[in-house]
């Protein structure tokens, strides 16, 4: 059977408890129309490059699918029919990847980065070279000289 991986965007104001069922959910569709499902990963609330939906958050979960085409076209159209999920996307693999998601890496590795106190980058204290003068150390407003245009 084809292998695919499926990745779907539930709505930020559903509870965890809420994406676990609509993931059993979306498992037994599969299984009815001769599909498995053979791993998920939750990657937990996270915030969308843009709103959808008027949503700038959502919880995304990713499922690793055994299953004929009708069985995840039936899945996809119960997706586009469910209030709750703002986007999903079904990509068609080879094998599945061994061990944790790409997104799971990078959460280990910015837990890491936080965990050694490495909150600004690696840059030293932001950016722009620190020449300019701290605001406790410029005169303030009403002090400066009074000229030029304002």
């Amino acid at each position: 059977m084809p292998k695919y991986e499926h990745v779907f965007v539930a709505r930020q104001d559903a509870t965890p408890q809420a994406v676990e069922t609509l993931t059993e959910e979306l498992k037994g569709i599969l299984e009815a129309n001769g599909g498995t499902l053979t791993g998920q990963e939750s990657w937990g609330l996270r915030t969308l490059t843009y709103r959808i939906k008027k949503n700038r958050k959502g919880h995304y979960v990713l499922l690793n699918i055994d299953a004929p085409a009708k069985a995840v076209q039936e899945m996809e159209r119960i997706q586009k029919i469910n209030e709750d999920i703002l986007r999903y996307m079904t990509v068609k693999v080879e094998a599945f990847e061994e061990g944790p998601s790409a997104m799971m890496k990078s959460r280990d590795r910015d837990d890491r980065r936080r965990e050694f106190g490495d909150r600004d980058g690696g840059f030293g204290g932001g950016f722009g070279g620190g020449d300019r003068p701290r605001r406790e150390d410029r005169p303030r407003r009403e002090d400066r000289a009074e000229g030029g245009a304002a």
